[in-house]
């Protein structure tokens, strides 16, 4: 039986399904150590700028501590939470592995330093690309500082895609043992939700006031600066307004800094535009699945977006899918021309012309939703299972071959 430790900041809605997954793994007996709680209850989501309360499980179905704690447990920061006892649980546990998600925090570095203590190898996840915030050189400089003292602690890393491999072998080395483990959504619960919404898919166009037949953009996400959200207003109000273009509707789910903005430029747009376009506020997980199979193109206009998981969420919809190439998923999952468009960060015209080009044959764009639907079978909970696995034996095994090189 291998025996792995995972240390996370707090129960995250992406994660749980994973986790359950993971506990039914043959030969695997996985411990998760928990820095903070408060994504049990309502918070007050600083992107969201609302409360939000998950209305799906995150706890349940795999074995879990909350580890105690030294300051306020909240929010999240570097210092925040300082946790404790994690010595005495991973000595206790007598793991063979350390899995951490994340780098950036002093509890991933006092976990670091204590498995380097017990020899126990650690591996890291994180989404991060070199699309991120561009810096200078000394900032860079001191980054490959970092990274050479990261490497003395960790035994390998996890990848979610190819961005994210990118990155861990340019900080790291050629040689440094990267294992994939995509990034995932629980594919069967947004397809199953999806295909129980069709039958009520008119019913819900009716109630948003939506006329019948006409195309439906939709975005779901933060409405924050980075997210580009304005670019897709403007973009959509190009499109909209060109000579015998269609006339699609635009459903914008979340909320964030950026609404009022959003709604001055509405207010300022064409009456007729601005009729068309909705803003629908924060949805919960449960509620996305019938917008997403309402939707007939998803657009995530973002920069120094890492992932992107609302992506892998709506091509489980069989749903075309428009990003911008900072959108870190792209290389992954988004084949200009095949299942969506491909354009330039920040070009609303770009933009627009990649709108018209989805929904200008109704044919084309329902054939792009149908190989979404294909390609995301190869992101699922499976693979990821399939990769972590490999790597824990990878790492147990490296664990095993120092014990006997030390005897």
């Amino acid at each position: 039986m291998l025996r792995a430790a995972y240390l996370l900041s707090h129960p995250i809605q992406y994660q749980s399904p994973l986790l359950r997954r993971l506990a039914a793994e043959p030969g695997l007996d996985l411990t998760v150590f928990y820095t903070a709680d408060f994504s049990l209850r309502s918070y007050h989501d600083e992107g969201f700028g609302v409360p939000v309360a998950w209305d799906i499980p995150l706890l349940g179905g795999y074995k879990h501590v909350f580890l105690p704690h030294w300051s306020d447990a909240s929010t999240i920061g570097f210092a925040r939470p300082l946790s404790r006892a994690i010595f005495r649980h991973l000595r206790r546990g007598r793991f063979d592995v350390l899995w951490i998600h994340g780098y950036a925090t002093l509890n991933s570095w006092i976990a670091m330093a204590v498995a380097r203590t017990l020899g126990i190898p650690v591996l890291l996840r994180t989404d991060s690309t070199l699309i991120d915030h561009p810096r200078g050189q000394v900032r860079l400089a001191l980054k490959r500082a970092f990274f050479r003292v990261l490497r003395r602690f960790t035994y390998g890393a996890l990848s979610v895609g190819m961005r994210n491999s990118e990155y861990w072998r340019h900080y790291l080395g050629a040689n440094f043992p990267v294992f994939s483990m995509p990034y995932a959504v629980d594919n069967e619960f947004f397809a199953s939700r999806c295909r129980q919404a069709a039958p009520q898919r008119e019913h819900l166009r009716q109630s948003l006031g939506l006329e019948s037949g006409r195309p439906i953009i939709l975005f779901a996400s933060k409405l924050l600066a980075r997210k580009r959200c304005m670019d897709l207003v403007d973009a959509w109000l190009e499109f909209y307004t060109r000579p015998a273009a269609i006339r699609p509707y635009l459903l914008m789910i979340g909320d964030g800094a950026e609404r009022p903005a959003i709604e001055a430029r509405l207010q300022a747009a064409p009456a007729a535009a601005a009729a068309d376009a909705r803003l629908l506020g924060f949805r919960n997980q449960s509620e996305l699945p019938p917008f997403y199979d309402l939707a007939d193109v998803f657009v995530l206009p973002s920069v120094h977006e890492p992932w992107g998981l609302v992506v892998n969420e709506v091509m489980n919809a069989g749903r075309a899918v428009i990003v911008s190439d900072e959108v870190g998923c792209q290389p992954d999952l988004v084949t200009d021309g095949e299942n969506g468009c491909v354009f330039p960060a920040r070009n609303v015209s770009a933009l627009a012309d990649a709108l018209q080009r989805v929904l200008a044959c109704p044919e084309t764009c329902r054939a792009m939703g149908q190989r979404s639907l294909s390609r995301i079978q190869h992101f699922s909970l499976e693979a990821d299972v399939a990769g972590l696995m490999q790597a824990f034996q990878a790492a147990a095994a490296s664990k095993s071959a120092r014990r006997k090189a030390a005897r």
